[in-house]
C-alpha cells in the first residue's frame, strides 16, 4: 500500500509540474528609461480575482512563472502613469517584450483610487498625524496644528510639552517669527496637507534649537499638467473676519513650480480683568489695582509662497523658493480702566489708558538650492536671504481720579519702535547610501544675523501739544551674530531595529551693543549637540524604543534689547541683554503595542538657564514689568499614553493623555524660589466619513489642559473643542465646510502669580468662540497634488521672539 501511495503521489506531482510550467515577462519602460517598482499584477478573466503579482526590478522586468495554461487579464501600474491593461492567453512562456506607460493626464473625476491609511502611527523619534481623510483638509493649517495630538496652540504660541517647537514644510522651516508665523498658517490652506510629524528627536542635521520639529508634510506635484485652485471663508467670533486664496500648481519634465497667494482681513477681540496686590515690606496687602482691559486689533494682511524646480538632468536640480509675508494695516486700540482699592476694599482712586497703536512690517525670505546626485550620493547646496522691517508707532493718554471719581489731571506719552533685520546663510549636505539598510550624513553651515533697532518715547504737554524726548526711555541696539555648524549622522536598520545616531557642532559668537544706554553683551561658546534614536521591533506588533538628545535655546533679538516698552504708565515689556542660553536634555522611553493601537511612553527634560518671561511687581513704584530671565533649574518628567483605533473603515478615534510634573527654581535677588505642579494633558479626536462616495466628512476634537506650572504662573484649567464637517459638491471640484470653536466657551482661562513679595492674577477672555463657513473650487488637472516647501533656516524664528 506504501509503495502505491508513492505511485500516485509521483505521478500526481509529475502532472501538476507539467500543468504549471507556463510563464509570462516583460520590460515596464516610459518613454525613455525603465520604471523600477511598477505593479505588475495578473487576475482572472472576469478579473474578480488576484491570483499573481510582481514587481519590476532596476531594468524595468519581471516575471510571473508557474502558471497554469489559461486566459488571464495583466494590468501595469505605477503612480503618475496610466495603468497598463491586456488580455493575454497563456499556453506556454509568453514574452510581452516592451510595455510602455503613458504619463496620467486626465482628470482625477475619471479614476478614484482611495487608500486607507492610519491616522495616528507612533514612530522611534516622531508622532505621524494623517489629516487626508477628514475635514481638517478644509480649515487653514494653524486648525490642523490646533487639532495634532500635543500640539497646543494659544494666541500666537505653538507649544509642544511646555516647548516651543519650530515648524517645518516639507522639511524646510518656515522662517518667520511667532506672531508672523501665526498669520501665516491662519492664511494658508491645509487642503494640500498630507500629514502632521511632531518629531520629538530630530537628527543632527536639523539645526541645534530644534528640540521638537513639526514638519507639515505636503502632497508633492508628480504628475504633469496644471491644477488650481480658489478659496474663501467667512468666520464670525466677537467681529468678523475675511479670507481669500489661490493656489497654482505646474509640472512638466523639466520644471515645477507653484504659487499660493492668500490675503486676510481680522479683527480680533480680548478682554482682560488683572489685579495686581501691592505689598508693604511685611508681605501685606497695602492696595489692590484691577484692570478691566479691552483689546481690539484689525490687520490686513499679504502671504505668498512660491516655489520653482528646474530639473537640469537626470542627476542635477535648481530651485528657488520664496517666502513673503506683508502687513500693510495694524491697528491695536487698548482701553484700560483701573480702580485702586486698599485693604479693606475701599475705593481710593483710579485712572482710565487708552492705547492706540499702528503698525506695518514685511518679512521676506529668499532661497536657492542647487543638489547633485551621484551614482551613490547626494549633494546640496543652499542659500538663504531674509529682510525683515518693523515700525510701530503708539501713543497713549492716561486720565487720573480721585478718591471721590474726580478728574484730576490728564498725561500722554508717544512711543515710535523700529527695527530692520538681514539673515544671511549658507549650508552644504552630503548623504550617502552605505549598504540597502544604512546610510551616513554630514554637512557645514554659517550664518550671519545683523539687526538695528531703536525706540524713541516722547512725553507730551496736554496744555500745548509738544512732545519732548524721554531720554530714560529711549534707546537703541545693534546686534551682530555669526554661527558655524558642522554635523554627522549615521543610521542603519533592520527587521528586528532601527538606530539614528548623530553629533552636531556649533561655534557661536555674537555682540550687542547699546550705544545710548553703554549696554554691551559679547558671547563666544562652543558646544557639542548629541542625539540618539533605538527602535527595536520585539514582533510585527510590539517593539521598544529610547530617545536622546541636547538642544540650546538662544535668546531673541527683541530679548535681548534692553528697551523699555510702555503699553501704559504701570505696564511695560523690558529687555534683557544679560540673557544667556538654554541648554535641554531630553530622555525618553517607550513602547507601542497592538500594532501601534496603544503607546505609552515615559520622558525627562532638564533644562540649564531656562528662558522664561515673568511678571514682576515693583510694590514702591506700583509699575508691573514683564522681563525674561534664566531660571537656575527647571525639570519637567512624566508618562504618556497613546490609543488609536479604527472603529470602522471610515470612523477613526484616538486618545491621548499625559500626566506630568514640572519643577522651576531660581534666585531673583531676595532669595529663591521653588515651586512645582502635577498636570494633566489629554485629547480625544474623532474624524467619520458618510455617504457611500466619502464626500460627507466630520471630525469633533476635544483638548484638556488641566491646572499647569509655566515661568511661575499658575494657569488653570482650560478646554478647547472643535467640530469641523465638510461636504464635496459639483463632482468633488467644490468643498463646502463649516466648523465650530469653543463649543462649550471654556477657552477663557485664569493665570495667577503668587510668590515672595509678588501677587497678581488674570483672567483673559480670548477671542476663539467662532463659526466659520468656507468654499473651495478646484480646477485644471485636478489629480495634481502641491509640491509647496518652504526653506530652512533657524535664525528667522527669533525675530521679534518674545514681542506682545
Amino acid at each position: 500500500m506504501k509503495f502505491l501511495l508513492r505511485i500516485v503521489v509521483f505521478f500526481a506531482c509529475a502532472y501538476l509540474s507539467y500543468g504549471q510550467n507556463s510563464s509570462v515577462s516583460g520590460t515596464v519602460i516610459d518613454s525613455n528609461k525603465p520604471i523600477e517598482f511598477a505593479n505588475v499584477i495578473l487576475l482572472s478573466e472576469d478579473e474578480s480575482v488576484i491570483l499573481k503579482g510582481s514587481s519590476t526590478d532596476n531594468n524595468g522586468y519581471f516575471i510571473l512563472s508557474n502558471l497554469e495554461p489559461n486566459i488571464y487579464i495583466l494590468k501595469v501600474r505605477f503612480i503618475g502613469y496610466q495603468e497598463y491593461r491586456q488580455k493575454i492567453v497563456l499556453t506556454g512562456h509568453l514574452d510581452l517584450k516592451t510595455i510602455t506607460l503613458s504619463e496620467e493626464i486626465e482628470s482625477l473625476d475619471e479614476v478614484n483610487i482611495t487608500v486607507k491609511k492610519p491616522t495616528l502611527k507612533r514612530e522611534a523619534d516622531r508622532l505621524i498625524f494623517n489629516i487626508e481623510n477628514t475635514a481638517l483638509v478644509e480649515g487653514s493649517m494653524l486648525q490642523v496644528l490646533k487639532n495634532t495630538p500635543g500640539v497646543l496652540v494659544i494666541g500666537d504660541d505653538i507649544s509642544v510639552k511646555n516647548s516651543t517647537p519650530t515648524v517645518y514644510i516639507n522639511n524646510r522651516k518656515v522662517h518667520l517669527s511667532s506672531d508672523d508665523l501665526n498669520q501665516l498658517l491662519e492664511g494658508s490652506s491645509a487642503n494640500a496637507v498630507k500629514s502632521i510629524e511632531v518629531i520629538t528627536n530630530p537628527s543632527a542635521r536639523y539645526d541645534a534649537d530644534s528640540g521638537v520639529v513639526i514638519n507639515i508634510v505636503m502632497s508633492k506635484n508628480l504628475i504633469t499638467g496644471y491644477r488650481g485652485s480658489i478659496s474663501t471663508n467667512y468666520t464670525q467670533a466677537v467681529f468678523p473676519r475675511y479670507k481669500a486664496e489661490t493656489s497654482h500648481f505646474f509640472k512638466n519634465e523639466a520644471i515645477s513650480f507653484n504659487v499660493n497667494y492668500g490675503f486676510s482681513k481680522n479683527k480680533i477681540n480680548r478682554d482682560g480683568d488683572d489685579t495686581v496686590n501691592y505689598l508693604d515690606n511685611a508681605n501685606v496687602l497695602e492696595q489692590s489695582w484691577r484692570s478691566f482691559t479691552n483689546r481690539n486689533t484689525r490687520s490686513e494682511t499679504h502671504s505668498l509662497n512660491a516655489n520653482f524646480d528646474y530639473f537640469i538632468n537626470d542627476n542635477n536640480a535648481l530651485s528657488l523658493s520664496t517666502n513673503l509675508l506683508y502687513v500693510p494695516y495694524y491697528m491695536q486700540r487698548i482701553a484700560n480702566n483701573t480702580l485702586i482699592t486698599d485693604d479693606n476694599g475701599d475705593f481710593l482712586s483710579g485712572f482710565t489708558a487708552d492705547n492706540l497703536s499702528r503698525q506695518n512690517k514685511y518679512n521676506l525670505g529668499f532661497d536657492l538650492d542647487f543638489s547633485h546626485d551621484f551614482t551613490e550620493g547626494q549633494l546640496t547646496f543652499n542659500t538663504h536671504f531674509t529682510t525683515y522691517n518693523y515700525q510701530r508707532n503708539q501713543g497713549v493718554v492716561s486720565n487720573f481720579f480721585d478718591q471721590n471719581n474726580g478728574f484730576q489731571n490728564t498725561s500722554a506719552f508717544n512711543t515710535n519702535a523700529n527695527q530692520d533685520t538681514e539673515i544671511l546663510a549658507a549650508k552644504i549636505d552630503y548623504s550617502l547610501p552605505l549598504t540597502e539598510n544604512s546610510s551616513f550624513e554630514t554637512g557645514v553651515k554659517f550664518s550671519n544675523i545683523k539687526t538695528e533697532s531703536d525706540i524713541t518715547q516722547f512725553d507730551i504737554d496736554i496744555n500745548s501739544g509738544i512732545e519732548t524726548v524721554d531720554m530714560q526711555n529711549s534707546d537703541a541696539f545693534d546686534y551682530d551674530e555669526h554661527i558655524y555648524a558642522g554635523y554627522i549622522n549615521y543610521a542603519t536598520s533592520s527587521e528586528k531595529y532601527n538606530l539614528n545616531v548623530g553629533l552636531r557642532v556649533e561655534q557661536t559668537d555674537l555682540e550687542g551693543r547699546s550705544p545710548l544706554s553703554e549696554i554691551t553683551n559679547q558671547q563666544d561658546y562652543l558646544e557639542l549637540f548629541p542625539n540618539l534614536s533605538f527602535q527595536y521591533n520585539i514582533s510585527d506588533s510590539y517593539n521598544i524604543y529610547t530617545n536622546y538628545k541636547r538642544i540650546i535655546v538662544r535668546p531673541g533679538y527683541a530679548n535681548l534689547n534692553p528697551f523699555r516698552f510702555f503699553i501704559n504708565e504701570n505696564y511695560v515689556i523690558v529687555g534683557n541683554p544679560n540673557l544667556v542660553p538654554t541648554f535641554k536634555n531630553h530622555y525618553d522611553i517607550g513602547v507601542s503595542l497592538f500594532d501601534g493601537l496603544v503607546t505609552i511612553q515615559a520622558y525627562y527634560d532638564n533644562f540649564d538657564g531656562a528662558i522664561s518671561e515673568i511678571p514682576r511687581q515693583n510694590n514702591d513704584t506700583n509699575i508691573i514689568e514683564y522681563i525674561s530671565v534664566n531660571f537656575d533649574k527647571t525639570i519637567e518628567y512624566g508618562f504618556d499614553f497613546v490609543i488609536d483605533y479604527d472603529v470602522t473603515d471610515d470612523w477613526n478615534t484616538y486618545f491621548v493623555t499625559s500626566f506630568y510634573n514640572r519643577e522651576e527654581e531660581t534666585n531673583l535677588g531676595v532669595g529663591f524660589v521653588s515651586q512645582n505642579q502635577w498636570s494633566n494633558y489629554s485629547e480625544f479626536f474623532s474624524s467619520l466619513s458618510l455617504l457611500k462616495d466619502d464626500s460627507l466628512n466630520a471630525s469633533l476634537s476635544l483638548i484638556w489642559n488641566s491646572k499647569n506650572l509655566q515661568a511661575f504662573q499658575t494657569i488653570e484649567d482650560r478646554l478647547f473643542s472643535e467640530l469641523s464637517i465638510s461636504k464635496t459638491v459639483f463632482n468633488k471640484k467644490g468643498t463646502i465646510s463649516l466648523s465650530v470653536s469653543d463649543l462649550f466657551n471654556m477657552n477663557n482661562f485664569d493665570v495667577s502669580t503668587q510668590y515672595q513679595n509678588q501677587f497678581n492674577t488674570q483672567f483673559i477672555n480670548v477671542d476663539y468662540r467662532y463659526i466659520r463657513l468656507g468654499f473651495r473650487y478646484k480646477f485644471g488637472n485636478t489629480k495634481l497634488s502641491t509640491n509647496q516647501r518652504t526653506r530652512e533656516l533657524e535664525e528667522r524664528d527669533r525675530l521679534n521672539k518674545g514681542r506682545n
